[in-house]
C-alpha cells in the first residue's frame, strides 16, 4: 500500500483531469445502475394487468405516455452512460499517459546523475525493462486498474443496496455468492503476483540477451557463433513463453468457474424470485430488475480478479521502476560547493587512496603534481590504476583517502556540472551518437556556430576528410560510429574536445589499432589539443612519453617511479622494463629521433589539416585515403 500510495502521488500535476474522471466512473455507474429500476418502473406503472373475476391475468391494460417516457429516460441514461464511460477511458488513460511519462523521465535523469560505480554494475537490459515494460505495469494500473476497480465497487454498492431495498430476503439469496467471487480473486492475485514477478525478470533477461547479442554482433559473425546467440535468445524466450503459459492457465481455471457461478446465481434468483411472486411478497417487474442487475454485475465480479492483478502488477513494477529512481549516486555534491572558474590547470593529488570497494585498494597513497600547461604520462602494467587517476580527476568516482586539487580548491567543494566543463576528455573507445557530424562534435556545447566547428575540425585534421563527404558536416553517423574508421572517429573525439577549449585534458593514448599515417594525424592534432593545457595522458606511445613533463609509472596503484623519458631510461626499475618490451621498437622505427622531432610541433600541420610542412614535415608524403582525406579509411 506504501508503494501504491507514492505512485497515486504521481497524479498530484493532473489532479484537476484525476477529479473529472471520479466524475465520470460514478455517472457511469449510477446510469448503468438506473437502467433496469427505469425498466422495472415502465413495467411496473406502465403495463396494468387485466383480471378477470377468478383473479386471473387476462391482459395488460397499457399506460402509453408513462411506457414512452420510460423507454426516453432509458434511451437517455444509455447515452450519458456512454458519455461518462468515454471520459473516464480518456481521462484515464490520459491519466496514465502523463504519469508513465513522468516515471520515464524520472527514472532516466537519476540515472544521468549516477556515478560511474552504479554502472558498472548494473545491466543494461535490466535498465531498460524496467524503464518499458514495468512504467507500463503501472500505466494500465491508472488506466485500467485504479479507476475501473472503483466503477466495480459503485456498481456493486449500487446494486446491493437496490437489492436489498426491494426484497432483502431474496438480495441476501441474490448476493450470497459476492464474498466467494472476492476470496477467489484475492487467491488469484496472490498466486499470479509472483508469476508476474517471473515474468518481468524474464522479460528483462531477454531484453539483455537481446542488447548484448546486437550490440556484439560483429564478434558474433568473427567467430560465427549466430547459432550460439539465437538459441541464448531461443532459451529466454522460452522461459518467457512458459510463465506466460502458467498465468494464462490459472485465468483459464478461474474464469470459466466465475462466469459458470454467476449464470448458477441468476438461475437461483429467478427461481427464488418466482417462488416469491407466487406467495404475492414480489412483482415480476421487481425480479426483473433483479435479474438484470445480476447481469450487469456478472462482468465487474469477474473483472474483481482482472483489477487486482492491475494491482499485483503495479506492486511489483512500482518496486523494481522506485529502486531506479532512489538510487543514490556514491558521488555527492556538498549543499555550499560553488561553481568552478575557468582554471589555469594545476593539479596535485594529495596522497590518494582509492578501492572500489572495502575490501581491495586500487590506488594507495599516490601523490601528482601537475604544474599549468604540462604533459603528465601514466604509465605502468594492465591493471596498474592509470584509469582509475584519471577517472578521479572529474569525479567519476571519489576518492578514498587524501584529496584531489585543482588551482589549490578541493574538487569535492565545486559543482559537479562547472568541474566536468573545465575538463576535456578524449577517451579510448571513443563513442559516436547517431546523428550528423556536425551534432557529434558540438555535442559538449550545441550552440557552437559552424564556424566554431570547422575550426575545431581543422585542428583536429578531419576537416578535409569531412568536406569530401556527399554531405560534409550534415553527413550521418551510424549507430557509435560504424561508419567511420577508427582514426577518424578519434579525430571527431578530439575536435569535440578542442570546441570546449577545456584548462585540463585527459587522453587514453591508444593508437596502435591504426596505421603510421593517421597516427601522425592524430598525433599532430593532439598537440594542438594539448597546447598551453594541463594534460593527463595514458600513455602508449614513445611520442606522448618522450615530450611529457613527468612521467609516472604505477604497479598495483602505487607510484614506483617518476620523472622525464632520459632520467627513467638512466635508471634500473620498471620504466626500463616497460621501454624495453613495449617502447624500444617504436624508438628505433622512428629512426632514433630526438624527441623534438619525433613529436610534431604545436600547431604543425596548418589550419587546413594537411601534412606538416618545412623542417618538420614527415619524411613520407602522407597518403590520401579513398574519401579524399589523409588516411582516410585506412585507419
Amino acid at each position: 500500500m506504501r508503494q501504491l500510495a507514492r505512485l497515486v502521488g504521481y497524479v498530484r500535476p493532473y489532479r484537476k483531469g484525476f477529479a473529472l474522471a471520479w466524475f465520470c466512473v460514478i455517472a457511469s455507474s449510477a446510469a448503468t445502475m438506473a437502467s433496469p429500476l427505469l425498466v422495472g418502473y415502465a413495467i411496473e406503472f406502465g403495463l396494468d394487468p387485466v383480471r378477470d373475476a377468478n383473479d386471473r391475468v387476462t391482459g395488460l391494460d397499457g399506460n402509453e405516455q408513462l411506457l414512452i417516457f420510460g423507454a426516453l429516460a432509458i434511451v437517455l441514461f444509455a447515452i450519458g452512460r456512454g458519455l461518462a464511460a468515454f471520459g473516464q477511458q480518456f481521462l484515464g488513460e490520459s491519466i496514465g499517459q502523463n504519469v508513465a511519462y513522468d516515471i520515464r523521465n524520472e527514472v532516466y535523469n537519476n540515472l544521468q546523475r549516477l556515478s560511474y560505480a552504479y554502472h558498472d554494475k548494473v545491466q543494461t537490459g535490466q535498465v531498460m525493462s524496467r524503464v518499458t515494460q514495468d512504467v507500463e505495469g503501472i500505466r494500465m494500473f491508472f488506466s485500467m486498474g485504479l479507476l475501473r476497480s472503483v466503477n466495480i465497487v459503485l456498481v456493486l454498492g449500487i446494486a446491493a443496496v437496490g437489492m436489498l431495498v426491494i426484497n432483502w430476503q431474496l438480495a441476501l439469496v441474490s448476493l450470497v455468492t459476492v464474498p466467494f467471487f472476492f476470496w477467489r480473486s484475492i487467491v488469484l492475485a496472490m498466486t499470479i503476483r509472483p508469476i508476474w514477478m517471473e515474468i518481468q525478470q524474464n522479460q528483462a533477461e531477454m531484453t539483455q540477451v537481446a542488447e548484448e547479442g546486437l550490440s556484439g554482433i560483429r564478434v558474433v559473425k568473427a567467430f560465427s557463433r549466430e547459432h550460439f546467440e539465437s538459441g541464448k535468445f531461443r532459451t529466454a524466450a522460452e522461459g518467457q513463453a512458459a510463465l506466460s503459459y502458467r498465468s494464462s492457465k490459472i485465468m483459464a481455471k478461474t474464469q470459466p468457474m466465475l462466469m459458470g457461478l454467476g449464470a448458477l446465481q441468476v438461475a437461483i434468483t429467478v427461481g427464488v424470485g418466482s417462488w416469491f411472486i407466487a406467495r404475492g411478497d414480489l412483482s415480476g417487474a421487481e425480479l426483473l430488475t433483479f435479474v438484470l442487475w445480476l447481469n450487469l454485475l456478472q462482468m465487474p465480479i469477474r473483472m474483481v480478479g482482472f483489477s487486482i492483478t492491475f494491482f499485483s502488477r503495479a506492486i511489483t513494477s512500482s518496486d523494481r521502476i522506485f529502486e531506479l529512481i532512489d538510487a543514490q549516486s556514491e558521488v555527492q555534491e556538498r549543499p555550499d560547493a560553488r561553481p568552478l572558474e575557468k582554471v589555469r590547470g594545476e593539479v596535485v593529488f594529495d596522497h590518494v587512496s582509492f578501492g572500489y570497494d572495502r575490501l581491495s585498494a586500487v590506488l594507495s597513497d599516490v601523490t601528482i603534481h601537475a604544474k599549468p600547461g604540462d604533459v603528465i604520462a601514466l604509465l605502468g602494467p594492465t591493471g596498474s590504476g592509470k584509469s582509475t587517476v584519471v577517472n578521479l580527476i572529474p569525479r567519476f568516482y571519489d576518492v578514498s583517502a587524501g584529496a584531489i586539487t585543482i588551482d589549490g580548491t578541493d574538487i569535492r567543494d565545486v559543482t559537479i556540472d562547472s568541474l566536468r566543463k573545465n575538463i576535456g576528455i578524449v577517451q579510448q573507445d571513443v563513442f559516436l551518437f547517431i546523428g550528423t557530424i556536425f551534432e557529434n562534435i558540438a555535442y559538449g556545447r550545441p550552440e557552437a556556430t559552424q564556424e566554431e566547428v570547422e575550426r575545431a575540425a581543422k585542428a583536429a585534421r578531419i576537416h578535409d576528410f569531412i568536406v569530401s563527404l556527399p554531405y560534409g558536416y550534415n553527413e550521418w553517423v551510424g549507430e557509435r560510429g560504424v561508419t567511420l574508421s577508427g582514426g577518424q572517429k578519434q579525430r571527431i573525439a578530439i575536435a569535440r574536445t578542442l570546441l570546449l577549449d577545456p584548462g585540463i585534458l585527459i587522453f587514453d593514448d591508444s593508437t596502435s589499432s591504426v596505421d603510421s599515417q593517421t597516427e601522425l594525424l592524430i598525433q599532430q592534432a593532439l598537440q594542438e589539443l594539448m597546447e598551453g593545457r594541463t594534460t593527463f595522458v595514458i600513455a602508449q606511445r614513445l611520442r606522448t612519453v618522450m615530450r611529457a613533463d613527468e612521467i609516472v609509472v604505477l604497479e598495483r596503484g602505487k607510484v614506483v617511479q617518476r620523472g622525464k623519458h632520459t632520467e627513467l631510461l638512466a635508471q634500473e626499475g620498471l620504466y626500463r622494463t616497460i621501454f624495453d618490451l613495449e617502447l624500444r621498437d617504436q624508438e628505433e622505427a622512428l629512426g632514433h629521433l630526438t624527441p623534438e622531432v619525433a613529436a610534431p610541433a604545436a600547431g604543425q600541420g596548418g589550419s587546413n589539416g594537411s601534412s606538416a610542412r618545412g623542417e618538420a614535415e614527415p619524411p613520407t608524403p602522407v597518403r590520401t585515403g579513398p574519401l579524399g582525406a589523409p588516411g582516410g579509411g585506412a585507419s
